[in-house]
């Protein structure tokens, strides 16, 4: 059945992080959980892995509350920039600790991992570099039974090599296991090819929830000069302008008339999604 996430709000200090979070995880997905700084992602994957405590709603796990249900616990991993580990215990044995929290470890598997990514696990956790931090809890991500792993910012201090070699495992794992998956990073061109379904975070509310392949469908640059492009644009969702010279861009989200009528001196481009990120995460900054 999945994670429904319903109605979530949360606050701290007087201060709405998450504003009535609606969404739905279906089993078998990579997700991206999208948003700027202090959006609210962290606080809403802790919230989502019973981390911390919501102000109301709920989340549903096959549809019971992650909230009153301990087997959830083993379901969900969150791997997050917190550092929960020991910082004087070495990685093999943190591998046990996480065997016994979870009821099984796949040893071989890690230890492979550790080999490509060239993690000593006879190492102290409290000696690793940030990105080794960050290599530790990716294969603490892939390696653990659980059925929902979420990623927050998982390629903290990784060199270009090791993001490649990540993404690499990420979806062997995923072809070979059907989890579930939720990455929250801002380098968003680098993993744009491997979502299925994008989240958009903004102010605490979700702004975009779609299948990646059909929300850039809705995503346009029309270029051109600033008259006729404004007038083609005229009634449409602009959510962003540029200018280079005599070109004038403006950023389109939404369904495009099939009766407009394109001048000659006018283009019409898809965006990627990092465009539409900005722009999208841009007009709604101004909003505010």
């Amino acid at each position: 059945m999945g994670i429904e996430v319903k109605n979530i709000q949360k606050s701290f200090n007087k201060k709405k992080i998450l504003s009535d979070v609606n969404f739905e995880l279906e089993p078998g997905k990579i997700y991206g959980l999208l948003g700027r700084n202090g959006a609210g992602k962290s606080t809403l994957l802790s919230i989502m892995a019973n981390r911390i405590f919501s102000d109301s709603g709920n989340v549903l796990l096959d549809g019971k509350s992650v909230f009153d249900l301990d087997e959830a616990l083993g379901q969900i991993y969150l791997m997050s920039e917190r550092n929960l580990y020991p910082e004087g215990t070495k990685i093999e044995k943190i591998f046990k600790l996480t065997e016994l929290f979870y009821g099984s470890f796949n040893y071989d598997y890690a230890n492979e991992l550790a080999d490509k990514f060239g993690l000593d696990v006879k190492q102290k956790f409290g000696k690793l570099s940030t990105g080794y931090r960050s290599i530790f809890k990716l294969i603490i991500a892939l390696t653990v039974p659980a059925r929902y792993i979420f990623l927050d910012e998982p390629i903290l201090g990784l060199d270009a090599n090791h993001r490649e070699l990540f993404y690499r495992e990420l979806l062997d794992n995923y072809v070979k296991t059907q989890k579930t998956f939720i990455i929250s990073t801002h380098l968003i061109e680098e993993i744009t090819n491997i979502l299925e379904h994008v989240f958009i975070l903004c102010h605490g509310e979700i702004v975009i929830d779609g299948d990646v392949e059909d929300v850039l469908k809705k995503a346009y640059l029309i270029a051109g000069p600033q008259k006729d492009v404004d007038d083609y644009c005229r009634g449409l969702n602009i959510i962003g302008k540029e200018n280079l010279g005599s070109i004038h861009g403006n950023y389109v989200y939404g369904n495009l008339d099939d009766n407009r009528i394109l001048p000659d001196t006018v283009s019409v481009e898809r965006m990627d999604l990092q465009k539409l990120f900005v722009n999208l995460t841009n007009m709604e900054e101004t909003k505010k």
